[in-house]
């Protein structure tokens, strides 16, 4: 079957969530991606009026504080979706507060327990099909793109970015301004 990378978006306010199963490389794009997709898919719809957006990230991985490409592929997106995109990663050591792991994936966890995940179909029903008592949906798709593992972003690329540091922690705590 290959890769299985499944990535995660959760709406605390909506208690819905997404998750694209990508088939290739763990990536900073690849986890973008899956925000675009979540976007387009599920955040635009239900929040239309919307200018800003609120990322909680782990403090490495992907989408990790210190990853030069999830900054540029996040500045692609803010201009893209003309959406500010404030992100709070965090600290070292701490994601497993990230409601993400407690609210969908522990609950995905559990329904394909015990249950073979023999295809890439397979696997996104599974995830699909998770709910909870207290309401949670969840949508799944697979992600086919190819992403490069080991791009190198430039200086020069990291000088273009619109980005408002926080006073607190602005390592872990800062906002890519859309351009559009």
């Amino acid at each position: 079957m290959g890769k299985a990378n499944p990535y995660g978006v959760y709406d605390p306010t909506a208690n819905e969530g997404w998750v694209s199963v990508g088939v290739d490389h763990d990536t900073a794009e690849f986890a973008v991606e899956s925000l675009r997709r979540w976007w387009a898919h599920m955040g635009h719809a239900r929040y239309p009026m919307a200018t800003q957006l609120l990322v909680t990230a782990d403090g490495g991985g992907s989408n990790g504080s210190r990853v030069r490409l999830w900054k540029v592929a996040l500045q692609q997106l803010a201009d893209q979706s003309g959406l500010d995109i404030s992100v709070c990663h965090f600290p070292p050591g701490t994601s497993k507060w990230n409601k993400i792991e407690h609210r969908m994936f522990s609950h995905i966890s559990m329904n394909w327990r015990g249950k073979p995940l023999i295809s890439h179909e397979v696997i996104v029903n599974l995830i699909a099909a998770t709910t909870t008592e207290k309401g949670l949906k969840i949508e799944a798709e697979i992600d086919t793109n190819i992403y490069t593992k080991g791009i190198h972003v430039l200086e020069e690329e990291l000088e273009k970015l619109h980005i408002e540091r926080a006073s607190f922690h602005g390592e872990w705590n800062y906002t890519i301004l859309s351009s559009a």
